[in-house]
């Protein structure tokens, strides 16, 4: 995780640019591992745990419509988190990750090991993606983090080639 949180870093520092998280299920996971980091400041800029839907409401701005029609594991949850969380920051770039990691709290429709993400730039360029993981809440929990950072070098590698 240190070698995917300090490419991370590295990148974001190449092109001047900041960070902010959106975490649920992740607890702050994806923030400890850049801030595990020596020199993270340089490119992180805050981190919001938002675990509980009052929270998501309060400090990201996600609509209690949208939570009560989608749930907090959704698509549209993480878009409207990774927006607030870039309303709410100075960061360049946002993640969201909101899921079930278990043991319990799962569903037909939303099984445990149901985790979205959402990357966005200042630029207003969202992208989500839902992942099912495997294994008990630690594993789901690292693999967030994990699928969250590398999307972040995903993005920002993307960006780069249009440029």
């Amino acid at each position: 995780m240190d070698t995917l949180a300090a490419q991370v870093g590295e990148v974001l520092k190449a092109h001047g640019m900041m960070l902010v998280t959106a975490e649920s299920c992740t607890g702050g996971g994806v923030a400890q591992a850049v801030t595990d980091i020596a020199g993270s400041s340089a490119w992180f800029e805050r981190g919001f745990v938002t675990y509980a839907n009052q929270a998501k409401v309060e400090m990201l701005g996600v609509r209690q419509s949208t939570l009560d029609s989608h749930g907090a594991v959704s698509e549209m949850t993480v878009r409207e988190m990774v927006m607030g969380a870039m309303a709410h920051s100075h960061a360049h770039i946002a993640v969201a990750v909101s899921g079930i990691a278990g043991p319990g709290g799962g569903t037909v429709e939303k099984p445990v090991g149901t985790v979205w993400f959402a990357w966005a730039l200042r630029d207003g360029q969202v992208l989500a993606l839902c992942h099912l993981l495997a294994g008990n809440r630690a594993a789901v929990r690292e693999q967030s983090v994990s699928i969250a950072l590398q999307g972040i070098l995903e993005v920002l590698n993307r960006q780069s080639a249009s440029a």
